[in-house]
């Protein structure tokens, strides 16, 4: 299987000048806790999580009404293309204790890979999202022992 056949086509992204306020309203509009952020070609160049915006902005004081997201977005984000085999982007995501994946064609967004997406589809097992979802959790313990 591919992650095309998985993935969530609608994908909602921002651009590194939108402000940490209204990345924050888009989120909680959409129910999501990430959003990639991409350049005006659609090329991604960060996310920011729910947890960026907390421990970044405002634990920091940060005026989120005029504080650009790129002052907080993660960069150096994994992302994957839409033909590559779930089995790849799952590793991908474990290695790297990623819960979602941007995933890309021709180096733009097209959609992304989250494990609610791997756990609704009928063509992943559940032990093949269970083994995932334990070692995004679990990466950091088994690697420190």
């Amino acid at each position: 299987m591919k992650v095309r056949d998985c993935m969530s086509n609608n994908v909602i992204w921002l651009t590194p000048d939108a402000t940490i306020g209204e990345c924050a309203k888009i989120m909680d509009e959409h129910h999501i806790g990430s959003i990639p952020i991409c350049n005006p070609n659609q090329n991604v160049v960060g996310v920011v999580t729910d947890r960026d915006i907390l421990l970044r902005a405002i634990i920091n004081n940060k005026d989120i009404n005029n504080t650009k997201i790129s002052e907080i977005m993660t960069t150096g984000v994994y992302c994957c293309e839409a033909n590559t085999d779930i089995e790849h982007a799952t590793t991908v995501m474990s290695e790297n204790q990623v819960r979602r994946l941007p995933v890309i064609d021709q180096n733009k967004i097209v959609g992304i890979l989250t494990l609610t997406d791997l756990s609704r589809s009928e063509q992943v097992s559940d032990f093949k999202f269970a083994t995932t979802y334990d070692n995004i959790c679990n990466y950091n313990r088994k690697n420190n022992q």
